[in-house]
């Protein structure tokens, strides 16, 4: 794709980025075929190739973001499918992010969405305030129903936006789980040592998952601990474009891990949530042009993995095999996508002794993306209710998934178990058994 920036223009470190990835565009058009607002809408500028025209002249031209503009960066899932399928290599992550910084500092959003906006990047990151949140949102369920029905609309209202958030908060909240600064011991030889994300939501509507990594990682021989001062991994408040918000939490969690790394040591920071995988993995992209952090950015990014990335060489042995249940593995875009870890996850759970079963259109997102499914519920319903008929066709015993945000989504729509990938495994090596009749 030819471009036109002025040099005054390529003196800024994002501009030349966004250069080089739109003149890796070719405008074959692949991408629109694993888009999924392009398969739902069919409309070219709910695409990621219709999009890079839009964001190509708006940052070509300098042009304050138009409505028109938003709409179709606003319906991007950012489930990175087109990145997958792109022959041309085009980092479309880095440029519609980048789109989304503008949007947020150059577009007035109508006072109601400005505010839901704030509240939601005020509250799904700090877990006190989620909680708090939830018990809520468990009150004023009942409510749902005197609210208004609201008018069909291209933009999602904000009463619409009310009743996707009283939707998919839990009937029940469990107990907190390990506090930060917790360390779990190696149970025999200790082979190596490990920080655990904490992560935001996940500690709040699933600790569970992180109890299994540490039963599972802890009988393996692996110290794991829970790194005082750590926070959200930014992943939320970067989505919506915020990075002041975002790029602050991940220079905070980057000192906490190279502290923690620099005195007892690490092998690697492990995330059982794969949206915030995909985000640490890129800190060393987001901090490339800040001189205090951009070292210790890259070599926290290089630290980071998936938990299955780390089981895998353990050299996991089931000890309580469960052949007869078949598993459906929804694939999560932050995992398939964003970290191109496709198979590892379903070679895991087979050699383990379940019956894994792929779902039809894997590759398309289950429309939970962060807070899309709140922001543009009818497109996320939509979305959840195609994966949800895919996977039921496979007639599964339980769905595994390795992000909490598919989770959560795909469990509003069906009332097949939804568990972790993180705890089947523990089960087979000697865990607990998952509360396989207890949805998210």
């Amino acid at each position: 794709m030819k471009t036109e920036f002025s040099l005054a223009q390529l003196a800024d470190p994002d501009i030349a980025e966004a250069d080089k990835i739109l003149r890796a565009c070719v405008h074959c058009g692949f991408c629109t075929a694993t888009c999924p607002t392009y398969v739902l809408l069919g409309d070219e500028l709910d695409s990621p190739r219709g999009r890079i025209y839009l964001i190509k002249e708006m940052l070509e031209k300098d042009l304050a973001p138009t409505a028109e503009v938003v709409k179709h960066i606003d319906r991007c899932l950012s489930c990175l499918a087109c990145m997958t399928t792109c022959p041309s290599g085009v980092n479309y992550m880095h440029l519609v992010d980048q789109a989304r910084v503008r949007i947020e500092q150059r577009y007035q959003r109508p006072l109601t969405e400005r505010l839901l906006r704030q509240v939601l990047a005020f509250v799904l990151p700090d877990p006190q305030r989620f909680r708090a949140s939830m018990w809520l949102a468990r009150l004023a369920r009942p409510l749902a129903v005197f609210l208004p029905t609201p008018r069909p609309s291209a933009t999602p209202g904000l009463i619409q936006r009310i009743k996707a958030m009283l939707a998919l908060a839990p009937n029940r909240l469990p107990l907190p789980g390990p506090a930060a600064g917790s360390v779990f011991a190696a149970l025999g030889k200790r082979r190596g040592r490990v920080a655990l994300l904490q992560g935001c939501a996940q500690q709040v509507l699933a600790p569970r998952i992180n109890q299994a990594a540490i039963s599972l990682l802890t009988r393996h021989g692996i110290e794991v601990v829970l790194v005082r001062d750590e926070q959200c991994c930014g992943a939320l408040t970067h989505h919506l474009g915020n990075d002041h918000d975002a790029l602050a939490r991940a220079r905070a969690n980057i000192a906490a891990w190279c502290r923690e790394a620099a005195g007892e040591g690490l092998d690697a920071v492990l995330v059982t949530a794969s949206g915030c995988g995909t985000v640490i993995k890129d800190y060393g992209y987001l901090l490339r042009e800040d001189v205090a952090f951009a070292a210790d950015a890259a070599k926290v990014s290089a630290l980071a993995k998936d938990i299955t990335e780390y089981v895998a060489g353990l050299g996991l042995s089931a000890t309580a095999p469960q052949d007869n249940i078949v598993v459906a593995y929804h694939s999560a875009c932050s995992l398939q996508h964003g970290q191109k870890i496709t198979g590892l996850p379903k070679e895991l759970l087979s050699k383990n002794g379940f019956v894994v079963k792929d779902v039809p259109e894997s590759h398309l997102c289950c429309g939970s993306a962060g807070t899309y499914n709140i922001l543009q519920p009818e497109l996320a319903d939509r979305l959840r209710d195609r994966k949800v008929a895919n996977i039921a066709s496979v007639k599964p015993d339980m769905i595994a998934a390795g992000n909490i945000g598919c989770m959560v989504q795909i469990a509003s729509g069906t009332s097949i178990p939804v568990v972790h990938t993180i705890e089947l495994l523990d089960w087979a090596t000697g865990g607990s058994r998952p509360a396989l009749n207890a949805q998210v």
